[in-house]
């Protein structure tokens, strides 16, 4: 597309671009798949007669969803494949996303990983409905169910989600402090640090992607998981550095190796204490951590 482009279709896609790409890209828990799907949707959209789309957001955000449906059932044979657990892949994203609550926590990697447990459909109905607040018909339309139908994945999908999402909202602050613990504690290799901040059930998942060192699977327990990170620590040759970040909307870790960006670490929090640590070093998934990502809800 050529930026001087002034045609309705071209104009109307700029316009709702940054929606299309956080709808594919809450679906996906990638952006390189979601420009993908962007590429596709674009494709499909110019070839629609303008004068027969009564709402231009809605029947692009339709479109979207198709793509990105079909995209999601090819990446759920490609994890199925894949080295080691599974994280969304993180992006640095600006203020404004930090701010709006309700999409800070859609694009968080807690609940996104939660997300990675609904079905393809259940998972684009809930998007859609929860998360962006397209009414039923709509839904229906993009996922090619009846608006009865979509009722009924809605319901379950969020009566799934509610039963993994966090239990109360958790401030950016309260996010900051605890991070800020554990950032100490990584700092000293001191392991009582760490178990300060960590809940007892606390669960570490890290993503190597089979190409960097990762658990092969996630580490549980408070006290495994804080041994386990300063073993791993420990037998660093190079020199760890940590920086805050805001990562998916909410207060992140970025850490270096002499200097280069080994990988990024989200965090959960409930009750002041960390439940979940998600550390990505998947060096394919690390592109979007140096330059901001736009997101929106609108």
């Amino acid at each position: 597309m050529s930026d001087h482009a002034t045609d309705p279709a071209t104009e109307a896609f700029v316009a709702h671009r940054n929606l299309l790409f956080t709808v594919a890209y809450e679906m996906l828990g990638s952006a390189a798949d979601a420009e993908d799907v962007l590429q596709e949707t674009w494709l499909r959209w110019v070839e629609v007669d303008l004068g027969q789309v009564r709402d231009q957001r809605a029947y692009l955000v339709r479109i979207t969803t198709r793509q990105a449906l079909n995209r999601l059932r090819t990446l759920t044979r490609r994890k199925e494949a894949y080295v080691g657990p599974w994280l969304p892949e993180p992006l640095l994203t600006a203020p404004d996303v930090a701010q709006d609550v309700e999409l800070a926590e859609s694009v968080s990697m807690a609940l996104m990983l939660v997300l990675e447990t609904l079905s393809p459909t259940e998972r684009a109905v809930f998007v859609l409905r929860e998360v962006f607040e397209v009414d039923y018909d709509e839904i229906a339309a993009a996922v090619d169910k009846t608006p009865a139908a979509v009722r009924q994945i809605a319901h379950r999908a969020r009566r799934h989600v509610d039963a993994r999402r966090p239990r109360a909202a958790v401030s950016a602050s309260a996010t900051r402090a605890a991070l800020e613990s554990f950032q100490r504690a990584l700092a000293t290799g001191d392991l009582q640090g760490f178990l300060d901040v960590l809940a007892p059930e606390v669960v570490l998942v890290s993503d190597g992607g089979g190409v960097k060192q990762a658990a092969p699977r996630p580490v549980v327990g408070a006290d495994k998981v804080a041994r386990f990170i300063v073993g791993g620590t420990g037998k660093l040759e190079a020199t760890l550095t940590t920086g805050l970040t805001v990562v998916n909307g909410n207060p992140a870790l970025v850490l270096r190796l002499d200097g280069e960006i080994d990988g990024v670490m989200a965090i959960r929090v409930e009750d002041a204490r960390i439940t979940g640590l998600y550390y990505v070093r998947n060096p394919e998934k690390l592109t979007r951590v140096e330059s901001e990502t736009p997101l929106t809800l609108r």
